[in-house]
């Protein structure tokens, strides 16, 4: 089995890194330093125990180099996977599948929905269709990441908890590549549950990103303090009511309450969501999968969502005026 990894920052290391130890021909696309110490120095996988190794997978920040591929997991940011859509060409063959690893509604989120609304797309995350024209919706196969993993030095991951990747195909069949690949992440020590219905289960984690990373970002504040504060813990709620009223009015089940879903977060403590880290950082801004999609979801399915409509624009214009989202 041949596996490229497409963007190999914390968490395309951490698939990557398991893979590769597992012995399985493992190719990680990066760039930087992050590139130039895996090529010098191998891949070490941290786990602040004796379980810590080194690998040695091929690195590279030139796709054409490495041939068609089984499986492509395309571990960027959603706002950057359109950008690569012709440098990916060179690893696709006639049965290679793209595994989108990425926070938010994806790209091929109506290929195999069925009803009216099969085959649309999503301008928010798809601008022009370049990713259903460049790449095709049936190569895709659905990833929701639960794993937290940082890189802490060009080179070095470090695991913080989880290992879990929930996969399943938008048409909810367990299909042969789909079971391979599942496969293939369990004999490499992760869990990789087969969904039949992984829209359901990327509601669930677009849930709380949705309502708690641009308020996050916003507000400056972790976890802990937004649940702290009795008004704006009021505002993810009502935000949590909007997005779940247009996840259901999709067919998407929840299986959760909001009290359980964002009780749980709060409780995880002074924790930084990845979106106020990309504002510290100056990293451009993970807004549209994550929030501008479900808007226009809503638009689709004729659900009103003006609660998220404002915090959209507001942390648009953060974001612009940081210049990390397009003015």
């Amino acid at each position: 089995m041949k596996v490229a990894i497409y963007g190999a920052g914390a968490i395309g290391a951490h698939l990557g890194g398991m893979l590769a130890k597992s012995g399985v021909d493992v190719s990680l696309i990066a760039r930087g330093p992050h590139l130039r110490a895996i090529q010098q120095n191998g891949l070490l996988m941290k786990f602040g125990d004796e379980n810590d190794f080194l690998v040695h997978p091929k690195a590279t920040d030139d796709p054409s180099s490495l041939g068609p591929q089984d499986f492509v997991i395309v571990t960027l940011k959603a706002h950057q996977s359109p950008n690569v859509v012709d440098l990916m060409q060179p690893l696709l063959g006639s049965n290679t599948a793209i595994v989108t690893a990425m926070n938010g509604v994806p790209w091929w989120y109506f290929h195999r929905y069925g009803g009216d609304h099969e085959g649309r797309t999503l301008e928010s995350v798809d601008p022009g269709r370049t990713q259903w024209d460049g790449l095709g919706p049936e190569r895709a196969i659905g990833m929701v990441v639960h794993p937290a993993v940082e890189i802490t030095a060009p080179g070095v991951m470090q695991h913080v908890e989880g290992n879990a990747y929930q996969i399943g195909e938008p048409s909810g069949e367990k299909t042969e590549r789909v079971m391979l690949l599942s496969a293939a992440l369990t004999k490499a020590g992760l869990r990789a549950p087969v969904s039949s219905k992984i829209r359901d289960d990327i509601w669930v984690k677009l849930w709380g990103n949705l309502c708690l990373n641009p308020i996050s970002a916003l507000t400056d504040t972790t976890l802990a303090g937004i649940g702290r504060d009795e008004s704006v813990r009021d505002l993810v709620f009502k935000l949590a009511a909007e997005g779940r009223a247009v996840g259901e009015a999709l067919g998407a089940r929840f299986r959760f309450t909001a009290d359980r879903r964002f009780t749980a977060a709060f409780e995880v403590g002074e924790h930084k969501t990845s979106m106020l880290q990309d504002l510290e950082r100056g990293r451009p801004l993970e807004i549209d999968a994550l929030v501008t999609a479900v808007t226009e979801l809503g638009d689709i399915v004729n659900v009103s969502t003006p609660m998220l409509d404002a915090v959209l624009a507001l942390i648009q214009l953060k974001a612009k005026n940081a210049g990390l989202y397009p003015a």
